[in-house]
């Protein structure tokens, strides 16, 4: 039962809204035709504006996240109106978070931003044989993304700022189980129903289209016989992935490196502290400085008299504005998570213990450790697998990155072949035919990049049968490709295609005779004819939809309760008709408690995500956000 709310997620949050949203002032979003130039506002945020150069720019990295995350992803889906808007709307999300924190005074401690970069997967892999961070190769990481260490840094640092706005709602929301179960008893609602098909595959044999209408409706949709422009190409990848498998280890040095990291491997060893925090402002006069250290003595010996009520005084006095909500929690860390002075103390406490005042350069801290975790200790045997595993990641990493400017040089410098470069670094040079502009349904890998396939299409590659420059297309990859034969795009010739203009006219035609006979038929009933055709009954619901295409399910579903029986017609998208005859309605099965609480507490994650929602709507009235650009119109839905 669990599962099946989560499958229906969907249907549920768009039944939640209705009820939520009489309770908000929402801001409607006024469009505007999109404009042309690549420095023109496609959106507006408390009078700053997103540009389409931004837009653009985001769901190019967006498209290749989500090609990277889902390689088998039909790649047009990406390029999809309605993937691009959703881009945008996600910009501007980012952008009225980002004006909300810093509007609302919610900043990120160093100490919160070092937790967060110590978690980083990526970053973690640029760690060195002792434990400590490889700057340079930390460095060479995010300049491959534009990026240098301070603005990485800071956009994680602005993303947690953003969070805090989010979560002040969606962490505080929650549904009475009362309200639950009304919602979820009508979601769950089940009927009673019969269906009759108009299949379009029935009425094809009837139709029999002339020459003369074959031609006027290749003429009318010559888009759709198109031939694409598309080239064949051969292209060199550098990965440093590849380059792992090449690797060979000598034992010395796995068990070398096991006896040097065999802590930090196993995990290193975690504290859980809370602080108080009397903050010091920057350059404040001694006096001002020796006032906050004696109000910060005089909670000392406040807490150490009591030191159960640690995190009510820190929820009153403290000031840092990252935990001083939760009690000073700073939650676990590890060494290099904060400030040295900071460590040094809680790495010195016992569990429960109560610090002196510590001075670091944020004011005066007075920190209680509250836990301690201590991984447990391994055999050689046991780890050296993963030993070998990051050893070799690491070699690879160095390998890749002292590979990476000569591939990049010889690829441009030498810009009318491939084989120096695959020759210099013992490459293999690939090679694809039929490529073409936008990724093709089921393309993988490189050939399903953007921004390559935007350098393989560029004039001087296509024209002058240049390499590419060297394309970053994934983590640690760089690929450049170069044109061996281009055919520009163009349109079929009528007797090339006329087999695939008759099957698409047939086809259309055919839908179109089993919607009107559908329509005949549902007026005659309706009527009081005798129905003819219809399935036998069954009971369908949201989690049990008997096989029914969604808009027939929703169709019943949404049918009058109130005058049964009920008679709905369904157009349905390049398979016809159907005629659903609602007989009964019938309350929803009857849950075990478990399941029934499962169902309340995931109502409630619902209703908070709901209210967040809803609040967010509210902040992009507060900062008279607009979106200059025409929302696509969503696909069509079924007519009832």
């Amino acid at each position: 039962m669990f599962d099946t709310i989560r499958n229906h997620k969907k249907y549920l949050m768009g039944f939640l809204m209705i009820l939520i949203i009489p309770s908000f002032v929402l801001f409607g979003i006024e469009g505007y035709t999109r404009f042309d130039g690549e420095g023109e506002p496609v959106a507006t945020v408390d009078g700053e504006d997103i540009t389409k150069t931004e837009w653009d720019q985001a769901h190019q990295l967006e498209t290749q996240r989500v090609r990277e995350a889902m390689p088998t992803l039909d790649a047009r889906l990406l390029e999809s109106d309605e993937a691009r808007y959703a881009t945008l709307e996600r910009l501007v999300r980012e952008r009225v978070l980002g004006v909300a924190a810093q509007k609302f005074n919610l900043f990120t401690s160093d100490q919160r931003l070092a937790r967060e970069l110590q978690q980083n997967e990526a970053i973690a892999t640029l760690r060195k044989t002792d434990g400590t961070l490889d700057v340079e190769a930390y460095r060479a990481l995010l300049a491959r993304q534009g990026l240098t260490p301070e603005m990485f840094e800071a956009r994680v640092r602005a993303d947690l700022s953003q969070r805090q706005v989010s979560q002040s709602i969606s962490g505080s929301g929650f549904a009475p189980t009362g309200l639950a179960n009304v919602s979820l008893n009508a979601f769950f609602e089940r009927r009673e129903v019969q269906v009759a098909r108009f299949n379009a595959a029935e009425f094809a044999a009837s139709v029999k289209p002339t020459d003369a209408e074959i031609e006027a409706f290749y003429n009318a949709n010559g888009p759709l016989f198109q031939a694409p422009e598309q080239a064949d190409i051969e292209y060199l990848v550098l990965d440093a992935k590849a380059l792992q498998s090449t690797l060979a280890l000598n034992e010395a040095d796995v068990r070398a490196y096991y006896d040097q990291n065999a802590g930090r491997l196993a995990g290193a060893e975690e504290r859980r502290a809370s602080h108080i925090l009397l903050t010091v402002p920057a350059g404040a006069p001694a006096a001002d400085k020796e006032a906050v250290r004696a109000k910060a003595a005089a909670l000392l010996e406040q807490v150490r008299k009591n030191p159960e009520t640690f995190a009510e005084v820190a929820k009153a006095q403290s000031q840092d504005p990252g935990s001083a909500a939760s009690g000073g929690d700073l939650d676990f860390f590890a060494r290099g998570a904060m400030v040295k002075p900071f460590e040094d103390v809680v790495y010195a406490l016992p569990k429960g213990g109560i610090s002196d005042l510590v001075e670091t350069e944020f004011g005066f801290h007075i920190i209680q450790l509250t836990d301690i975790k201590t991984p447990p200790q391994r055999s050689f045997e046991s780890m050296k697998p993963e030993i070998e595993a990051e050893l070799r990641q690491q070699q690879a990493q160095r390998q890749f990155a002292e590979a990476a400017e000569t591939f990049s040089n010889l690829v441009y410098e030498q810009a009318d072949s491939l084989k120096p470069a695959a020759e210099r670094l013992k490459l293999e040079i690939a090679t694809a035919q039929g490529v073409q502009r936008q990724p093709q349904a089921g393309a993988t890998g490189v050939l399903a990049n953007d921004r390559l396939l935007a350098a393989l299409f560029a004039p001087d590659a296509v024209e002058q049968k240049r390499n590419t420059e060297a394309v970053e297309t994934g983590s640690s990859q760089l690929v450049s490709a170069r044109v061996v034969k281009h055919s520009p795009a163009r349109t079929r010739p009528l007797d090339e295609v006329r087999d695939a203009v008759r099957t698409r006219l047939v086809a259309q035609r055919s839908v179109e005779l089993a919607r009107e006979e559908g329509a005949r038929q549902l007026e005659a009933w309706k009527a009081g004819g005798a129905p003819s055709g219809l399935s036998a009954v069954q009971t369908v619901s949201r989690e049990n939809p008997q096989g029914l295409a969604q808009p027939v399910l929703l169709a019943a579903l949404s049918a009058d309760p109130k005058s049964l029986p009920a008679w709905v017609g369904v157009p349905i998208e390049r398979e016809g008709y159907a005629i659903v005859k609602v007989e009964k309605v019938l309350p929803r099965v009857t849950r075990e408690a478990q399941a029934l609480q499962q169902e309340v507490q995931q109502y409630s994650q619902w209703w908070a995500t709901a209210e967040s929602l809803a609040y967010y709507e509210t902040l992009k009235e507060r900062f008279k956000v607009r979106i200059l650009v025409d929302e696509p119109k969503p696909a069509a839905v079924a007519a009832r």
